[in-house]
């Protein structure tokens, strides 16, 4: 990575723009080309500097859902559960913890309901209890890291 990805990822951090073409706006603001900014992007993905590169939506003012879950599986079960619970397309997150509830993962769906349905297909294929954990107040963070 050099300086101008460095200038790229700590820029594009607090902001993108919203255009007919942001990336050639967002280049220009860089110095750059569009298509310089559009092939250091995928470089950067493609080396895994950046595991990805896209808006974040607020998926309940969508009139989406999303939760937080757990679970407790058995050590001797857990890749086979991390499969099960992976291959649902409504999971966006899935961590082990160091904790008695081992699994924990984000559901995210286009209803309340698809979240609701989520859950009981997880306990269902995996017949292990699934914790529903939905946030009660959102907080808002701004977190920036420098590359």
């Amino acid at each position: 990575m050099d300086n101008i990805d460095r200038r790229i990822i700590n820029a594009l951090q607090t902001g993108f723009p919203i255009s007919e073409r942001p990336y050639q706006e967002a280049a220009q603001a860089l110095g750059l080309s569009e298509q310089e900014l559009l092939d250091r992007l995928e470089n950067l993905l493609k080396d895994q500097t950046l595991s990805r590169f896209g808006p974040l939506y607020d998926a309940e003012a969508m009139g989406g859902a999303l939760t937080l879950a757990a679970m407790q599986v058995a050590e001797d079960r857990f890749e086979k559960v991390t499969g099960i619970v992976n291959a649902f397309p409504e999971v966006a997150h899935n961590y082990a913890r160091s904790h008695a509830l081992n699994m924990w993962f984000v559901l995210a769906t286009e209803t309340p309901e698809q979240l609701q349905q989520a859950l009981a297909g997880i306990e269902r294929e995996t017949g292990l209890t699934v914790y529903n954990m939905p946030k009660i107040t959102e907080y808002f963070v701004g977190l920036k890291l420098e590359a």
